[in-house]
C-alpha cells in the first residue's frame, strides 16, 4: 500500500518518467543494479518505481538514519561497512542466490553534479558472481533540495525526474587476471559502463538553440553565462533576447540553409550572431581573419558564402581595413552597426517577448538536429584548408561526451581566448560553458602573453583551454599566483612538451590535462581527466566512439587511427568542389569513419599515444622515420627555442630531414652530440637557423609554409 501511494505521489510532484523497463525484464534473476547517486531520493525512487522485491546494498551508517528507515521497509537492505573487507565477500555470496540488488558504485551522493569516483568493489562483485549488470541513470534529482549541490546549482522543490534503465551487460575478465589486477580491470569496465550510461542518456539530439533554452530552465534566466572586455555580464535572458533580435535582422538579408560568413572576434556579440543565425536556420561560416583576404575569399568560395557579417569597430581595431575592402569586392560585406541602425524600441520589446515565450513557439523539426550548425575550416597546417560541416548533434554529442568524463559546475569561469573560427574555441571554449551554466570570459587574442595571466587572476578563472605554444608563453610571463583558482587547464591542437608540463606543475601546481582531436570530430576525440590520466598520453576515447588502427608498413605497435561516433562531422566542403557536401568515408573502413591521418598507439588501458602524422613520416633508405621524433630531439637539446622538422626529396636515400630552428648555436653536429645513442637516420641532415618559424593563428607550426621555406634554403645553399 505504501509503495502504491508513494508511486502516485512522486509521479505527481516530480513528474517521474521511467524508460527502458523492458531492459529490466531482460536482465534475468541474478542482477546487480548500478545507478548514479544524485540525491537522497535515489533509494526511494528505485524502491518505488522498480518492480519486484529488490535489495539495497547500503552503507551501514546511512541505513541507521531514522528518517530513512521507514522508506527502507519498501525493500530488503543489505548493510555494508566500507571499512570491513568481508562486506564485499558477503555481498558476493548473497548475490549468488539469484537476487536483484541495487548498489551505488560511487559510494556517495555527488557534490559536483557529475559522475564521481567509481569504486572497484561493485565491479568485482559482478565479475565473481557472473551477475548481469543493469545500469540505471537517475536524472533531475540533483536539482532538488535533497541533493548535495546547495550553493552550486539552482535548486527547486519539485524538478522533473527521469529514470533511464539501460540494456543489461556483463563484466568478463581474462582467466589469467587474478587478485588486484582482476579487481582493477573489473572496476575500470564498470567505470566505462557508468560513463557510457551518463552519455547515452543525455539529450544531444536537438538543436543548439533548444539546448540553450534547456540550460536557461535549469540555471535560471538571470544566471550569468558570458562576459567580455566590455565588462557587461550576459545572462541567459539577455543572450536569448539579443540572439533573437540579431537573428531577425539577419533573416531579412539571407536565406534558409545559407552559409553566412562571420568575420568577428571573441565577444558576446559574436555569440549572439552565431545563435541568431542558427535560430533561423542559417549556418554560420566562421572566417579565419588571420589568413588574409586571399584566404578568406578562398574560404567563401569553398563554402559558397555570399554574405559576410562583420563590425566596423572590429575592422578598425584589428587593422583589417585593407582585407575588408578586398573581401567586399567578392562578397556582400554587412556591418552589424548598419544592420542595427533601424532598430526601434518596439523591435527590442518584441524580441524580449519572443525570448520570454521561446519555449512555447520554438519547435524545431525532428530532422533539424541533424542539419548543419556551423562551417569551420581546418587549420591548413599541412595543405589548403577545407570546410568542415558540423551538425547540431555532432557538437552537442561532443559536449555531452566531455561532460560524461569531467565535472563542471555553474561556479566555473572559463577564460576563452581561442578564436571562435577554431573548433577548440567554438565548441569547447564557447558552447560548453554556455550550455553548462558556466561563465565564459571572451578575450579577443591568445597572443597577449602578459595580459592573459592577469585576466585569469582578475576574473578568478577556473578553467582554461589552450595549445602548448600559448601555455608555454603564458607560463613565462605569469606570476606564480595568477592561476590561483584554476581547476583545469586542458591542452590540445599540438603536442604538449614535457618542459611546458613541468613548468606548469612546478610554478603553478597545476597538472595540464592533454587532449587530442580534430575539427572533424567536433573537436574532442580523447582527453586526460583527473580520474583517468597518463602522462605522455592524450587520454582515452570519448564515450560511444569506435576506433580502428590501420596497419602501416614499417611501423610496429601502432597504426593509422580511424574513428567513428556521433561527434564525427557531416562532411567536407572541398576547394575543388565548392558547396558540395562530401560525407566522411575512410578508404579502409568505409562510410561514417574518419581517417585522422595520425599514427597512434593505444595501450591496454585504452590510452592513446600519438606517434605522429602519417604525412609526417619520411622513408629514408627504406626505413620509416618520424619527423615528430626528430623534432623532439631538437626540443630536448634546446628547450627554450622553437623547432620544425620537414622532409625533402633526396636523390640517394629517397628523403632527407631538414631542421628549421630559432636556436642560434644549432648545427647538425651539435644536435648529434646532444643526442647520444640516436641512430643517424633519425637526425636531420641539414639545419637552418631562422628568426621565427611559420605559424598559424592557433600557434601551431605551419608545416606547409615551413616545407616551402626549407626548400628555398636548401636550394639557396646548394
Amino acid at each position: 500500500m505504501l509503495k502504491r501511494v508513494l508511486h502516485r505521489l512522486l509521479t505527481l510532484i516530480f513528474k517521474v518518467k521511467v524508460t527502458g523497463m523492458e531492459n529490466y525484464q531482460l536482465a534475468g534473476q541474478r542482477v546487480l543494479i548500478v545507478a548514479n547517486h544524485s540525491s537522497f531520493l535515489d533509494p526511494l525512487l528505485l524502491g518505488v518505481f522498480l518492480p519486484d522485491d529488490i535489495t539495497f546494498a547500503i552503507n551501514t551508517h546511512i541505513a541507521q538514519r531514522w528518517w530513512l528507515k521507514p522508506f527502507l521497509r519498501l525493500s530488503k537492505v543489505f548493510p555494508m561497512d566500507p571499512t570491513h573487507p568481508l562486506s564485499l565477500k558477503a555481498l558476493i555470496h548473497y548475490l549468488q542466490t539469484d537476487t536483484k540488488t541495487v548498489i551505488f558504485p560511487e559510494g556517495r551522493i555527488t557534490d559536483t553534479g557529475s559522475l564521481m569516483k567509481v569504486y572497484d568493489g561493485p565491479g568485482m562483485v559482478a565479475d565473481k558472481t557472473g551477475a548481469m549488470i543493469l545500469p540505471i541513470r537517475i536524472n533531475g534529482a540533483e536539482y532538488s533540495h535533497f541533493s548535495r549541490l546547495q550553493g552550486k546549482v539552482r535548486l527547486r522543490w519539485f524538478p522533473a525526474i527521469s529514470i533511464h534503465i539501460l540494456p543489461p551487460t556483463q563484466i568478463h575478465t581474462s582467466n589469467a587476471a587474478t587478485g588486484k589486477v582482476r579487481r582493477q580491470h573489473s572496476g575500470q569496465v564498470l567505470t566505462n559502463i557508468m560513463t557510457e550510461m551518463m552519455f547515452s542518456t543525455s539529450q544531444y539530439r536537438q538543436t543548439i538553440f533548444s539546448a540553450v533554452l534547456e540550460a536557461r530552465t535549469i540555471h535560471g534566466g538571470k544566471h550569468t553565462i558570458a562576459e567580455d572586455l566590455e565588462r557587461a555580464p550576459l545572462s541567459y535572458d539577455a543572450l536569448i533576447t539579443r540572439s533573437i533580435i540579431v537573428g531577425r535582422l539577419i533573416k531579412s538579408i539571407t536565406q534558409v540553409n545559407e552559409n553566412v560568413g562571420v568575420l568577428l572576434p571573441n565577444t558576446c556579440k559574436t555569440l549572439n550572431v552565431v545563435l541568431g543565425l542558427q535560430l533561423y536556420q542559417r549556418i554560420p561560416a566562421m572566417l579565419n581573419f588571420s589568413i588574409g583576404a586571399a584566404g578568406m575569399i578562398s574560404a567563401c568560395r569553398t563554402g559558397q558564402v555570399r554574405v559576410v557579417l562583420s563590425s566596423r569597430k572590429f575592422i578598425e581595431l584589428a587593422g583589417l581595413q585593407a582585407e575588408a575592402d578586398t573581401l567586399a569586392t567578392q562578397v556582400s560585406l554587412v556591418y552589424l552597426e548598419d544592420l542595427a541602425a533601424p532598430l526601434r524600441s518596439t523591435d527590442k520589446l518584441f524580441g524580449l517577448l519572443l525570448a520570454k515565450t521561446a519555449h512555447y513557439w520554438y519547435r524545431p523539426q525532428a530532422d533539424q538536429a541533424e542539419a548543419a550548425a556551423v562551417v569551420l575550416f581546418t587549420s591548413g597546417s599541412e595543405g589548403e584548408p577545407k570546410g568542415v560541416v558540423l551538425s547540431h548533434t555532432n557538437i552537442l554529442a561532443n559536449l555531452k561526451q566531455v561532460k560524461a568524463r569531467i565535472d563542471f559546475t555553474p561556479q566555473d569561469v572559463v577564460l576563452n581566448y581561442l578564436p571562435m573560427f577554431h573548433s577548440f574555441g567554438f565548441t569547447v571554449g564557447t558552447l560548453l560553458p554556455v550550455l553548462s551554466g558556466m561563465t565564459s570570459f571572451f578575450y579577443p587574442s591568445p597572443l597577449h602573453y602578459a595580459v592573459i595571466p592577469e585576466i585569469a587572476y582578475e576574473i578568478g578563472a577556473t578553467i582554461m583551454f589552450g595549445t602548448n605554444t600559448f601555455l608555454a608563453a603564458y607560463a613565462k610571463k605569469a606570476h606564480p599566483y595568477d592561476f590561483y583558482k584554476m581547476r583545469y587547464v586542458v591542452a590540445g591542437a599540438e603536442k604538449l612538451q614535457e618542459s611546458t608540463r613541468t613548468t606548469w606543475l612546478n610554478k603553478f601546481g597545476i597538472r595540464i590535462l592533454e587532449g587530442y582531436g580534430a575539427t572533424e570530430t567536433a573537436p574532442v576525440t580523447s582527453v586526460n581527466t583527473p580520474m583517468d590520466y597518463k602522462a605522455g598520453s592524450v587520454g582515452r576515447f570519448m564515450p560511444d566512439m569506435l576506433h580502428q588502427l590501420e596497419p602501416v608498413p614499417g611501423i610496429e605497435n601502432a597504426g593509422k587511427l580511424h574513428v567513428a561516433g556521433p561527434n564525427i562531422m557531416k562532411g567536407y566542403l572541398l576547394p575543388n568542389n565548392p558547396g558540395v557536401l562530401v560525407p566522411p568515408c575512410s578508404a579502409a573502413y568505409g562510410e561514417g569513419w574518419y581517417d585522422t591521418g595520425d599514427i597512434v598507439h593505444v595501450d591496454e588501458d585504452g590510452f592513446i599515444f600519438i606517434k605522429g602524422r602519417s604525412k609526417r613520416f619520411a622513408k629514408i633508405s627504406g626505413e620509416m622515420v618520424s619527423l615528430a621524433a626528430a623534432e623532439q630531439l631538437a626540443i630536448l637539446a634546446w628547450p627554450d627555442s622553437q623547432h620544425a622538422v620537414v622532409s625533402l626529396p633526396d636523390p640517394k636515400k629517397g628523403e632527407q630531414l631538414v631542421l628549421l630552428t630559432t636556436e642560434a648555436s644549432a648545427s647538425a653536429k651539435t644536435l648529434a652530440d646532444a643526442s647520444p645513442g640516436v641512430t643517424a637516420i633519425t637526425l636531420p641532415r641539414k639545419v637552418f637557423v631562422v628568426d621565427k618559424l611559420p605559424a598559424l593563428a592557433t600557434g601551431k607550426t605551419d608545416y606547409a609554409a615551413a616545407q616551402t621555406l626549407a626548400l628555398s634554403l636548401v636550394e639557396a645553399n646548394f
